[in-house]
């Protein structure tokens, strides 16, 4: 595909992703008061996310029709071949039903199963995170770059936990062995947005097992486009795990792995 292609899909992106955060914003009074759960009693979803959802796949069936839509709510195609389109209409429903304001809309285009073009937009501050296979990674339109840490010891990291408590139990067990090794450690309960702050260099680096593809498919091409070492889910199945994701700055991204394999980060 070429850039120019790729860039009209970054646009589309953008364009739809920012009016399901409108939504998602303007919303958010009666939304939260029409709640369900998934997974556990932990794992909630609602009616904006469903919301925004139909949204999105509305939008884009006038503007890019035909193409299929892989979603949190509402599923859609099981095909990763040809151009597929990948939504979370709210990463970080948690925080929205809290009233924490770190939560986004995330759309990606996928290519044969690999992110081409994407977009995270926070519904709060308006920051719009872009990014293009081969064409680097941007908020709001300012280049991103990874942090230049060298030093683990140094370096700030984030993770996530599963709605599960007993994996949720185990992922801190292994956390705790990491995080004296460190700077700090974050947990704020958005992936995109992890990985978005990966490319700004905010963190510098990022570990999460149980993600879907939804939960990283923009974030982690703004990621790698940024210049961090990216591992998704099924790379690295004897060290970091299978379903793991990984973002690190180019500096410490070997030095993190290391660590998080000596910790047992893939029995979580």
């Amino acid at each position: 595909m070429v850039v120019a292609q790729t860039e009209a899909l970054v646009e589309v992106a953008v364009q739809v992703a920012a009016e399901a955060a409108e939504l998602v914003l303007a919303t958010r009074g009666n939304a939260v008061t029409q709640v369900d759960t998934k997974s556990s009693e932990t794992d909630v979803v609602t009616a904006a996310d469903r919301a925004a959802e139909q949204l999105v796949r509305d939008r884009l069936a006038q503007l890019r029709p035909g193409e299929p839509v892989l979603g949190e709510e509402a599923g859609g195609t099981q095909r990763l071949d040809g151009l597929v389109w990948v939504v979370d209409p709210i990463d970080g429903t948690v925080n929205y039903l809290y009233g924490l304001p770190w939560y986004a809309v995330s759309l990606a285009a996928q290519l044969d199963g690999v992110s081409v073009a994407g977009a995270v937009v926070e519904p709060v501050s308006g920051r719009v995170w872009t990014g293009l296979r081969g064409g680097g990674a941007w908020l709001d339109g300012r280049p991103l770059r990874a942090s230049a840490a060298q030093r683990l010891d140094l370096s700030l990291l984030a993770t996530g936990f599963a709605y599960a408590t007993e994996r949720r139990q185990r992922q801190a067990e292994v956390m705790g062995r990491v995080v004296g090794q460190v700077r700090d450690l974050r947990r704020n309960g958005a992936a995109s947005l992890e990985l978005c702050a990966v490319a700004a260099g905010w963190l510098d680096g990022y570990v999460e097992h149980g993600l879907n593809r939804w939960d990283w498919a923009a974030g982690a091409l703004i990621a790698e486009e940024a210049g961090a070492v990216v591992r998704l889910p099924g790379s690295d199945p004897e060290g970091l795990g299978a379903e793991a994701t990984f973002a690190a700055a180019p500096g410490i991204a070997e030095q993190l792995r290391a660590v998080l394999v000596e910790a047992g980060i893939n029995q979580v």
